[in-house]
C-alpha cells in the first residue's frame, strides 16, 4: 500500500470530527470524499477503508499505541500502528521515527488475549454483552467486527429480480441472490445508487435481516396499515410491495425530514398506496386507534445490532441512553398498540441483539395491563452470526380484545 500524505492527513482531519467533536462517522466520512474533486476512485476508497478500520478497531490500536489520541502527532501514530498490524510496511516519515513496528506486533499478540481489546469495545458493553448473551456473546463480537456485505431489495412495483440482476450485470455490477426472496448481494463494494436501475426505483438498499421484517407482518394487497415509526420508509416501502401497491400504509415519525424523504423514494418506487403523517403528539396515535388490520412498531433502539455497518455506535452509546431507549420502547408497545383492530397483527421489531430490548420487551408489555388485549404468536431473534447480516428481532402479536 502506497501512503500519500494529503490523504492521511484528510483521514486524520475526519477522524478528529468522528472522535473529538463527536460527528456522525457516515456524514464526516461522505464530507470528507466531496471535499477534493480531484480524488479519483482509489483515493477515495483509501479515505473511507482508513477512517472505517479505525473507527471499528480504535480501542484494540489505541491500547497498542499506550493511550487515547490527545493531538494530532497521537493520531499519526494512531494510524501507523493500525497499518503495522494490518501488515503494511511505512514510508520513513519523521511523523512515525519513534515507531518501533517489532513492538507494535508484539503487543498486537498479547491484546489478543483481552476480549474486550481484542473486539475493541468499551468495558461496560462488554459487561452487558456477556450479561445477556452469555456464551453467545464472543462469536456475536466477532462477527459484529466483519465488513457488512451491500445487500438490495426489488421492488417488485416495477421490475423482477431476475431482470435487475441482468439489468445490474450489463453495468458491470455483479450480483449474488438470496434465500429471500426479493434480495441481492453487492459482490464487490461501490457506489450503486448511481446505477440507472436505482434512478429508476427497481431497488432499494435493505440489509437481509431488515428484509425479513415486512413479510413477518403478514400483509395483504387491500389491506390497511400503519407503519409507527417508519423513519426514511425502507419498511414501508417493502410493506408497499408485499401489497402490490393496494391498499393504504401511513406513515407516521416524529422527525418530518425524514417522512419527506420517504416521500420521495415513494415516488420513485412507484409506491402511490403510502401516505405520511407526522407524530405531533400522543393524539396523533390516539387518533389512529382501532384503524389497521396491521401495524409495525419498528422501535427506536440501540442498534447493537448494525455494528458491522455502523462501528461508529459502540463509541456513541452510554449506558444511561440504553436505559433511556428501553423506556421508550415500553412507552411505544403500551400506547401505539391499540391503533390494531381487534384480530389484527402487530410487529414489535428491533435491530438490537439485546433480549433486554426484544423479548424482554414483549414479555414485559404482556404482562401488563394493557397487554392483555394481546397475544404472541411467534419471535425471531437473529444475531450477526446466524445468518451473516445484522442482528434483528422482530415479535408478532395479535390484538384478541
Amino acid at each position: 500500500m502506497r501512503l500519500y500524505r494529503n490523504l492521511v492527513l484528510a483521514s486524520i482531519k475526519a477522524l478528529e470530527k468522528i472522535f473529538i467533536e463527536n460527528q456522525l462517522a457516515d456524514r464526516v466520512v461522505q464530507t470528507a470524499l466531496r471535499s477534493n474533486k480531484k480524488w479519483g476512485s482509489k483515493d477515495r476508497r483509501f479515505i473511507a477503508k482508513t477512517v472505517y478500520d479505525m473507527v471499528r478497531w480504535y480501542r484494540l490500536y489505541y491500547e497498542i499505541y499506550g493511550q487515547k489520541p490527545l493531538n494530532h502527532a497521537d493520531w499519526w501514530g494512531l494510524l501507523g500502528v493500525m497499518w503495522y498490524c494490518q501488515g503494511e510496511e511505512l514510508p520513513d516519515w519523521e511523523e512515525w521515527e519513534n515507531l518501533d513496528q517489532k513492538q507494535v506486533l508484539e503487543r498486537f499478540e498479547a491484546q489478543q488475549e483481552i476480549r474486550k481489546v481484542k473486539a475493541s469495545i468499551p468495558d461496560w458493553l462488554d459487561e452487558l454483552g456477556d450479561e445477556e448473551l452469555g456464551k453467545q456473546w464472543e462469536d456475536c463480537l466477532a462477527a459484529s467486527n466483519k465488513q457488512a456485505a451491500l445487500v438490495i431489495r426489488t421492488n417488485t412495483l416495477k421490475t423482477k429480480i431476475d431482470q435487475l440482476q441482468r439489468a445490474l450485470d450489463q453495468q458491470n455490477i455483479a450480483t449474488t441472490r438470496l434465500a429471500l426472496s426479493q434480495g441481492l448481494v453487492i459482490r464487490e463494494r461501490k457506489k450503486i445508487t448511481a446505477s440507472r436501475n436505482y434512478q429508476k426505483g427497481d431497488f432499494e438498499v435493505q440489509d437481509a435481516s431488515s428484509q425479513q421484517v415486512a413479510p413477518y407482518l403478514d400483509v395483504e394487497a387491500g389491506m390497511t396499515v400503519v407503519d409507527a415509526c417508519a423513519g426514511a420508509g425502507g419498511k414501508s416501502l417493502h410493506l408497499a410491495a408485499l401489497m402490490k401497491n393496494r391498499g393504504q400504509i401511513t406513515s407516521l415519525d416524529i422527525e418530518a425530514h425524514k417522512l419527506e424523504q420517504l416521500r420521495k423514494r415513494a415516488k420513485r418506487a412507484n409506491a402511490s398506496i403510502i401516505k405520511t403523517q407526522v407524530i405531533q403528539n400522543i393524539n396523533t396515535i390516539k387518533g389512529l386507534y382501532n384503524s389497521a388490520d396491521r401495524l409495525l412498531l419498528d422501535v427506536p433502539c440501540s442498534g447493537l445490532g448494525t455494528l458491522r455497518r455502523s462501528p461508529h455506535i459502540k463509541w456513541r452509546l452510554k449506558p444511561s441512553f440504553l436505559d433511556e431507549i428501553r423506556a421508550t420502547q415500553q412507552h411505544i408497545l403500551q400506547n401505539y398498540t391499540p391503533i390494531c383492530k381487534v384480530g389484527g397483527q402487530l410487529v414489535y421489531a428491533t435491530c438490537s441483539i439485546l433480549p433486554s430490548e426484544n423479548r424482554l420487551q414483549v414479555d414485559t408489555f404482556l404482562n401488563s395491563e394493557k397487554g392483555q388485549d394481546y397475544r404472541l404468536l411467534k419471535d425471531k431473534a437473529i444475531l450477526p452470526q446466524d445468518e451473516g447480516f445484522d442482528g434483528f428481532y422482530m415479535a408478532l402479536l395479535e390484538r384478541i380484545g
